[in-house]
């Protein structure tokens, strides 16, 4: 945006945005007590530990850290800028945005040229697309895309393109329509030769495949390559817009379809992607040449509670398939592995046998996780070796004392009974042991943790850092408590995270705002002072704070900053002996005597 919004138009939305209402849009969340809670977007976890207050307006994890008010929310779950979200809660709540302040001259900076990026990125995309179409050079690239079995609604729709064997073709184009090469090349979009600095083409004969961010903004090109060199598919470089590890393929048009079906399909490639596209799997998606990461992770649980890996039937894909279900399952996904047959990739499989087949045979017939590691155990092994056999039993026996439910694990049990002729009271006494085991490991993890967190909460839990913490926590809610913490105390906090806060509400309130935890948070542009303010923010603090307790608070933070100045005079007062300095001792010495008068009046009831 070049333009921002005005603070009262601000305040608008986000007194129309019920933030419960709006983060139901992206979790489940359940009523507990005054608050709601569910599993955060955010971080991977079974037991839920995000908590939504109503009354505040705010959110927190108790996990992650992740905090903040309706705005902060949508920008995290939709990776959006400030006005971005701004607009998008705007529209849900039918607020119309006639006028905006003037940006400052960075924003405008900064937006110009993610704008310049895209606008390129798009021409680029349409170029492509238009030259394989029409162009004569594209016609191997068109029989080519017709024997894989895409039609024109296929390419129209991925607005796939085709690059020719030249190297320069689109660097002219763009240089011609007046766009700075310098801005392209740190784009991605475009080289430049290290003997005279000339741009040329990154990509030369191949079929061309947009990469779009979260937004739909063309941000980069895969190309797949026509003759025999390598590499068969490349990727444009990471820039300051497109990270591999956090863009999926196609997401952007799939998400409403992951969310619609609580499920997402993800695939190997591109191709992969578009010919399940056209066989109705409109909820399908891919990494882009990389392995899974946990951000890929997080943007699938963000919005479906389960995901099916289909990827090719050989080593190398079933390989993937269990490492990057491990990755799935840590982000709090059920995964679910296609039954693709081997010897086939997806799009093979379309063009073998058809839509519906792989619709109902290989989607819909897809493999729980364990039966997936029934196979995967066994694959390659001989079981009618003992050694392997042994092998692989012990492996699924690990497996299933993972599971939780008695049942499942008798469903299983029986299974690997009946495949070996094997007793089924062993199998079990073997998992009790395996679970035995397995619980004194994690008894001992659990152990070295509660010593680690109570270290942790004796060093948190000093006196004046409370006494700060809960001064903090009554100043967002109340304007008169900040005053008086201000006559009496100021900027005297000894921790800086709560220092700077102070100083922050100290400003809000200065401004004429009234109580508002939600409104105060968007006042914190660092993000690690937000996390905190939100934390404390959440706290349940009691309203009638009296004066003693406030009182008792202050003064726990006076004698801190005393404590803190006591050892810089003691410090000082050395440094003067050391160098024979004696009426500076001396002087240093009254003012310590002093000071040790004020501390014995502090600790007197």
């Amino acid at each position: 945006m070049s333009q921002r919004i005005p603070e009262e138009k601000i305040e608008e939305i986000r007194r129309a945005s019920d933030i419960v209402d709006v983060i139901s849009d992206y979790i489940s969340l359940k009523k507990q007590g005054k608050n709601f809670s569910g599993l955060c977007p955010f971080h991977g976890e079974r037991t839920p530990s995000f908590s939504v207050s109503p009354d505040k307006q705010l959110y927190h994890c108790f996990g992650c850290g992740a905090g903040g008010n309706v705005f902060s929310f949508v920008m995290e779950a939709d990776g959006l800028m400030f006005t971005e979200a701004a607009e998008k809660l705007a529209h849900r709540s039918n607020i119309s945005l006639p006028e905006q302040a003037p940006a400052t001259e960075q924003e405008q900076q900064s937006q110009s040229r993610l704008n310049t990026w895209h606008q390129a990125h798009e021409l680029a995309a349409k170029y492509y697309h238009h030259m394989l179409m029409t162009a004569d050079e594209s016609k191997e690239a068109r029989a080519y895309l017709r024997k894989r079995g895409f039609t024109k609604e296929m390419i129209d729709t991925f607005q796939v393109g085709y690059a020719p064997d030249s190297w320069e073709f689109l660097a002219p184009f763009l240089q011609k329509r007046g766009f700075d090469m310098d801005e392209l090349e740190q784009s991605g979009l475009i080289g430049k030769r290290e003997s005279d600095g000339q741009p040329f083409d990154r990509f030369r004969d191949r079929i061309m495949f947009p990469i779009w961010d979260r937004r739909g903004n063309i941000i980069a090109f895969g190309g797949r390559i026509l003759s025999d060199g390598q590499p068969k598919y490349m990727n444009s470089p990471e820039s300051e817009v497109f990270n591999k590890s956090d863009v999926l393929y196609f997401f952007h048009q799939a998400r409403p379809a992951i969310r619609k079906r609580n499920e997402a399909v993800l695939f190997e490639g591109y191709v992969d992607v578009i010919s399940a596209w056209r066989a109705g799997i409109d909820n399908g998606t891919a990494a882009l040449g990389t392995a899974l990461t946990p951000a890929h992770a997080k943007m699938i649980r963000r919005n479906a509670d389960r995901v099916v890996l289909c990827y090719d039937a050989d080593d190398a894909g079933m390989n993937a398939a269990y490492k990057n279900a491990e990755t799935l399952q840590n982000a709090g996904l059920e995964v679910f592995i296609a039954n693709l047959p081997e010897g086939y990739d997806p799009d093979d499989y379309i063009q073998t046998h058809g839509r519906e087949r792989f619709v109902q045979d290989v989607i819909d017939g897809r493999l729980t996780w364990m039966n997936f590691l029934f196979f995967y155990y066994g694959k390659g092994r001989q079981l009618s070796a003992e050694s392997d056999r042994l092998d692989y039993i012990d492996n699924m026996l690990k497996e299933i004392a993972k599971r939780k439910g008695a049942v499942e694990q008798d469903f299983y049990l029986r299974k690997l009974a009946d495949e070996f002729s094997l007793s089924l009271e062993s199998l079990k006494q073997e998992v009790r042991q395996m679970q035995k085991a397995g619980q004194k490991r994690q008894n001992r993890q659990i152990g070295q943790q509660h010593k680690q967190k109570a270290q942790e909460l004796k060093q948190m839990i000093k006196a004046d850092e409370w006494a700060e913490r809960e001064l903090i926590a009554h100043m967002i809610q109340s304007k008169q408590i900040a005053e008086e913490v201000r006559s009496r105390l100021g900027g005297l906090f000894q921790y800086d995270a709560y220092q700077a806060i102070a100083a922050h509400i100290y400003q809000f309130y200065g401004d004429g705002n009234d109580p508002d935890p939600a409104a105060f948070l968007e006042t914190l542009e660092d993000e690690e002072l937000k996390k905190t303010a939100s934390a404390l923010a959440m706290k349940e603090v009691n309203p009638d704070l009296s004066e003693h307790e406030l009182t008792d608070y202050i003064n726990e933070v006076q004698k801190s900053s005393m404590r803190e100045r006591f050892h810089q005079l003691t410090a000082q007062q050395k440094a003067a002996i050391a160098e024979k300095d004696n009426a500076e001792a001396a002087r240093i010495g009254q003012q310590i005597n002093q000071l040790k008068q004020e501390m014995k009046y502090r600790h007197e009831p």
